[in-house]
């Protein structure tokens, strides 16, 4: 088969035939329809994630049609369009999977990092960590609701449930799903984008939020809680001063430059700042069930498997609205 090869970090991808995975016992085989690219990707490329499966296929957003079954599967069928996301595989026993926080396995597996994900014309990926996918969604627009859609739907969720006006702080990928989903909950979004992006914000205004400015600036009211979707330590600070007493800051990235010092006064009255690490299928389970019941605007921008690398270039650049989807 066709695919997207890691060779060393900080090179490019290289396009190479490689053999086709073979199912093991519980395991699917999928013909990959198509793979989103997300920021995780680059900082896997660029060595930030420092321990990548080499040589390694990316991709973690993957759509595909079940072509062959491993032994003991009993979840999907032949034929069937099956979802698979960043959490590849947990050890099911650690103290943190016992208390029903798998995220934060002791011994994971992550799809596209130590496994071989989804740049690629086939996948394999173990039945307990796939999922069904709603109807009404395109291939294409199905790929990004597996990781932007999911840290998304997580980061959102650890806002709380009063968090009525929400600030969102860089608006790429996951912003742009997850704005849809708190207008659609009746939350007041207020969109904050790289200083001088009026597309971004132009955007983010055409899906709902009631003000679109620069990261650089504070927002017109108070904010209960703030998302933050940009890999900027910078932005936790602002974030903070921006949010009301008892908010909440939630960083979504895997990945972050240093948070600089600030003065405790940002912190004081009962605020704080969290993150998110990877998800948990259940939350893999509500997002996907959500956005089968509320149709969600997803953009992208499909590249051919082997334009892989100019597909990452745009996102590292910043020269996409919404996710840019490799199809094989």
């Amino acid at each position: 088969m066709r695919a997207m090869l890691l060779e060393k970090v900080g090179q490019p991808l290289r396009l190479a035939d490689v053999p086709t995975p073979q199912p093991g016992s519980g395991q699917l085989l999928l013909r990959v329809h198509a793979c989103a690219v997300c920021r995780t990707d680059l900082h896997i490329l660029d060595g930030e994630l420092s321990q990548p499966r080499l040589p390694l296929i990316p991709g973690h957003q993957i759509v595909g049609t079940v072509v062959e079954l491993g032994a003991g599967v009993e979840r999907f069928s032949l034929g069937q369009r099956v979802g698979v996301p960043w959490l590849g595989g947990t050890d099911g026993t650690c103290r943190y999977c016992l208390r029903g926080q798998e995220n934060l396995c002791e011994h994971p597996e992550f799809t596209g990092y130590t496994l071989d994900g989804g740049y690629a014309e086939f996948a394999s990926a173990d039945q307990r960590y796939c999922f069904h996918l709603p109807d009404g969604y395109s291939d294409l627009e199905a790929a990004p609701l597996l990781c932007a859609g999911l840290i998304g739907y997580r980061t959102y969720r650890l806002a709380g449930q009063h968090a009525e006006r929400l600030g969102i702080y860089g608006f790429g990928v996951a912003a742009h799903i997850i704005t849809q989903v708190a207008v659609h909950q009746g939350r007041q979004v207020y969109a904050l984008s790289k200083p001088g992006d009026t597309a971004a914000q132009e955007f983010a205004r055409s899906l709902g939020a009631i003000w679109a400015g620069g990261s650089d600036e504070l927002p017109p009211v108070e904010l209960d809680a703030a998302l933050i979707f940009a890999p900027v330590g910078a932005l936790i600070p602002a974030a903070l001063r921006a949010t009301a007493k008892g908010g909440v800051v939630v960083s979504g990235g895997i990945h972050m430059s240093d948070i600089p010092s600030f003065p405790y006064s940002l912190l004081w009255e009962e605020r704080s700042v969290r993150s998110v690490a990877n998800l948990t299928r259940q939350d893999g389970e509500e997002f996907l069930s959500l956005a089968g019941q509320v149709r969600l605007h997803i953009a992208v921008t499909p590249f051919p498997l082997e334009l892989a690398n100019e597909a990452l270039q745009a996102l590292r650049e910043g020269r996409l609205q919404g996710a840019a989807v490799l199809t094989a």
